[in-house]
């Protein structure tokens, strides 16, 4: 069904049931249909902080699919992981009720705004809207966000705005985000991933190059000039791109880099950089969250806001401000002298980028990993990867493979990555693994609980005693 179908439903004020309500971004959208005085309702697997929340407010949310949940309904909005045998879905066909994805209800809502600003990006999406967010409070633009993740400024993944500006984070997954109408598109970077849906990385690259084409001629497309597989994709598309990155030129043409961080530090919790734009200076960034990668989502994250005229000033007073987003690298507390982290990384390349930040502190005798697989899919694809990324730390726990939306029906485990790694342990119950880790844990430790699945719960047990 179009967008136009379903912003007919959502200005009738009619009742709406979301089916995936305490996911990362059906949360902030049944946020803020309930801000808009629209009668909701909404069911989840599981419950969590976001359904939690959302009862708080009112919103009767049930934990466990049923027909009777949407009794009273006119048209429904799903995750995209809800598929059409989810008996919810089942039902609303069987009754006639209009089924929509999320997508397309964040879709018509970003056609209000002159501004549409939509990051996306295999990696590094939560922290770039947010590096966004913070610039744009700082501006006084007033804005709209959608994130998928607790911003602390915010207390929460949304913000409803009066501004003319709407920040969205923008997910592959389902090719979601070609239901947007984006006025500037950000492609943070390509990466094998979601295998469980795209065909290989070309499939995933055409995506990509779909969501990008979708910016109409008076907008822009924001990309990393240092991605091969985001250039490469992008290239098809002859229109002018605004490059960010650190090189000199673009990796797959002889074009410079438009948006340029140069002068780069990376040493400790405060890296900083300089940004050139078309080689004169801007601005000079300073962040108060660690690792190069950071770095890199800061120069996304002014280059966006580069094109929709926010100041220079503004763009240091964000980024400066930003102290991180839930389960990104986020401080818990402390054990036994060890302090103790939780991040949502759950693919190889944000291993890499979160070790990688680990190290550049230098302050941490050793680094405990507790990570938890995240699919089965995406853990049998990039297997070696998740394998030479593991053997980094100095003391690694494997978790069971939070399943999330899949069935185990292709024979992998976390256990089969525990024996390819020397004095790995698998563990599949978390009670037992938290008390693995106090066993092990020292001053001078760092202790990292990693993945996108329910893993931050051992970290929470260690701080709590």
């Amino acid at each position: 069904m179009s967008v136009d179908k379903i912003g007919q439903y959502i200005e009738s004020r009619k009742k709406c049931h979301f089916v995936g309500i305490g996911g990362v971004s059906m949360s902030p959208l049944a946020e803020i249909f309930h801000r808009m005085d629209i009668d909701i309702s909404g069911s989840d697997m599981c419950e969590n902080g976001a359904t939690r929340d959302l009862r708080d407010h009112g919103v009767n949310v049930n934990i466990g699919h049923s027909a009777a949940n949407i009794s009273d309904a006119k048209y429904i909005i799903r995750t995209a992981a809800a598929r059409e045998d989810n008996v919810e879905i089942r039902a609303a066909r069987e009754q006639d009720i209009p089924v929509f994805e999320r997508a397309q209800a964040w879709g018509y809502i970003m056609r209000k705004y002159k501004n549409a600003i939509c990051i996306s990006g295999v990696h590094g999406k939560t922290t770039t809207t947010s590096m966004v967010s913070h610039i744009l409070l700082a501006a006084d633009a007033d804005p709209t966000i959608m994130l998928g993740g607790t911003l602390p400024v915010l207390e929460s993944g949304c913000r409803v705005g009066k501004g003319d500006t709407i920040v969205v984070e923008s997910c592959e997954y389902y090719n979601s985000f070609h239901n947007f109408f984006p006025t500037v598109a950000v492609v943070l970077n390509i990466d094998t991933d979601h295998l469980d849906f795209f065909k290989d990385l070309d499939d995933l690259k055409c995506s990509f190059c779909k969501f990008a084409s979708l910016v109409p001629p008076r907008g822009h497309i924001v990309c990393n000039g240092d991605n091969f597989n985001t250039m490469d994709a992008l290239a098809k598309l002859d229109k002018e791109l605004i490059t960010f990155g650190f090189g000199e030129k673009a990796c797959v043409s002889d074009n410079p880099i438009r948006v340029r961080g140069v002068n780069v530090s990376v040493t400790g919790r405060t890296p900083s950089m300089d940004v050139l734009f078309d080689g004169n200076p801007v601005c000079r960034i300073k962040l108060q969250i660690p690792g190069r990668h950071n770095l890199e989502n800061a120069l996304a994250a002014a280059a966006a806001c580069l094109t929709v005229g926010i100041s220079p000033s503004a763009i240091e007073e964000g980024l400066f401000g930003y102290t991180g987003v839930g389960r990104r690298f986020e401080y818990k507390g402390s054990f036994n002298g060890a302090d103790v982290y939780d991040d949502y990384a759950h693919h190889p390349y944000e291993l890499h980028a979160l070790l990688n930040a680990v190290e550049t502190l230098n302050v941490y005798e050793r680094v405990i990993l507790a990570f938890q697989p995240h699919t089965y899919t995406r853990t049998k694809a990039l297997f070696n990867d998740f394998v030479k990324e593991l053997k980094r730390p100095d003391i690694v726990f494997l978790a069971e493979i939070y399943a999330a939306r899949e069935s185990n029906d292709i024979s992998i485990s976390s256990g089969l990555i525990a024996d390819t790694i020397p004095g790995a342990r698998y563990i599949s119950d978390f009670s037992l693994l938290t008390d693995e880790v106090r066993k092990v844990a020292r001053e001078g430790d760092i202790i990292l609980t990693v993945g996108a699945g329910d893993i931050f719960r051992v970290g929470e047990a260690l701080v709590e005693g």
